[in-house]
């Protein structure tokens, strides 16, 4: 009886690749299965070569044991579709994009992480024409990972009213101890920057309450990714922001984020804070930073929120991170810095912390369902209240060392409780 531990990955793009590379350093799965849907090149030892080099992250064999690392690809098999990478064996399927006509039955795969991006719809059947991710399931996968938010086609459905029960949204360290094995098979990741951002929300809302936070606003100056443009080119049919389509190698691009939907599925209490989330895409290959900025109401008689107690929270919170997903720095960085730092989903720069405390005006005559009886009875309808604005900085490599390591320590765990 074959007992080996094996992985599907749907996808051999930027995060595919990547998956590939953590799980080979990890060794926890004995076989990966990659379905790559097409003929690539000229054969097999193109697929080698474009596993072997990363230009961000330079050779697979010296980022798993150092610079002075020797080729870690041998026994390439073209007829098979295969080859043995650091003691691991990977095989390559090449014959179907439709998750439904994939062979994962036929390769003993019962776990799969789609790193496609195309299928993130899990309300969508099996049969799907152009594929979905219940196709995964139909090809015998049980178990399938989403390297992405959950975006539903039928944009006039809410995504948590409409999410069936056996899909669900985790980030880990945040709210990964809700799937239930028994329950939930299809498992979204979220985001690389809803990973981040729940990392930086959930310490100060542990501390402070959600009644004391009253907005928040985020936005993410973010790397290029794969979906946008080398050079200018004509927007797709039906296509309506014209601005991906322009080049990112000399542009600073705004952009959409679902950061904000996704975090309300990750971090329910948010639900009742006003919150914005917006992107801008910049010419770096990986190295992304939150900026949040928080309207917190001040307690005049207890702890007055300043720059060292906003500081002092993910001070502790890092701290007693048991999985080391919550960093804090107090030295200065560039997002270079943070490339391949393992773990690392958020790196808090506290030295970029900043607070600002006024007094906000309120005419309670403005406020809906104030008791219009008892404003009558008041010397002044005009109160104010101290708000303090806390700017947060937060780092996060959006490829190999925030995201990917958090989509690995997410399979391997779904992987345990499968055993």
């Amino acid at each position: 009886m074959d007992n080996t531990n094996r992985l599907g990955i749907n996808g051999f793009g930027r995060i595919g690749k990547l998956t590939a590379w953590h799980h080979i350093s990890r060794k926890f799965f004995g076989e990966l299965v990659i379905n790559i849907g097409r003929d690539v090149g000229s054969g097999i030892n193109d697929i080698a070569h474009y596993m072997e080099r990363d230009s961000t992250y330079g050779r697979l064999a010296n980022y798993l044991h150092g610079c002075n690392a020797s080729s870690v690809i041998s026994q390439i098999n073209e007829q098979d579709g295969s080859m043995v990478i650091d003691g691991i064996k990977v095989k390559f399927l090449k014959e179907a994009r439709d998750p439904a006509k994939i062979k994962w039955r036929e390769n003993h795969i019962s776990l799969v992480v789609d790193t496609t991006g195309q299928f993130l719809d899990p309300t969508q059947s099996a049969d799907e024409p152009k594929g979905s991710l219940r196709g995964h399931l139909k090809a015998g996968a049980e178990k399938v990972v989403v390297s992405a938010p959950f975006k539903l086609k039928d944009k006039g459905m809410d995504l948590k009213g409409a999410m069936p029960e056996d899909s669900i949204t985790t980030v880990m360290g945040i709210n990964d101890h809700i799937y239930d094995p028994r329950k939930h098979c299809i498992i979204s990741n979220a985001s690389c920057t809803t990973n981040c951002l729940a990392h930086m929300v959930k310490p100060v809302l542990d501390v402070l309450g959600q009644k004391k936070i009253l907005s928040a606003s985020m936005a993410t100056i973010h790397a290029a990714t794969g979906s946008q443009q080398v050079l200018d080119r004509l927007p797709g049919a039906g296509k309506t922001d014209l601005r991906k389509n322009r080049s990112i190698l000399n542009n600073i691009i705004l952009t959409s984020t679902g950061a904000a939907k996704a975090l309300l599925l990750v971090i329910p209490e948010m639900q009742k804070i006003g919150f914005i989330a917006e992107s801008v895409r910049i010419p770096t290959t990986t190295g992304s930073l939150v900026i949040l900025v928080l309207n917190i109401q001040e307690d005049i008689q207890g702890q007055q929120i300043r720059r060292d107690f906003i500081n002092d929270i993910y001070r502790q919170a890092a701290k007693s991170d048991p999985r080391g997903y919550l960093h804090y720095t107090d030295k200065q960085n560039v997002s270079c810095d943070l490339i391949g730092n393992p773990k690392a989903t958020a790196t808090i720069e506290g030295h970029e912390t900043h607070t600002r405390t006024a007094e906000v005006n309120i005419d309670l005559t403005a406020v809906p369902g104030l008791d219009q009886s008892i404003i009558a009875t008041l010397k002044t309808t005009m109160i104010r209240v101290p708000v303090t604005q806390a700017v947060i900085y937060g780092w996060y490599d959006n490829e190999m060392g925030s995201y990917v390591n958090m989509l690995g320590d997410r399979t391997v765990s779904i992987a345990e409780d499968m055993m």
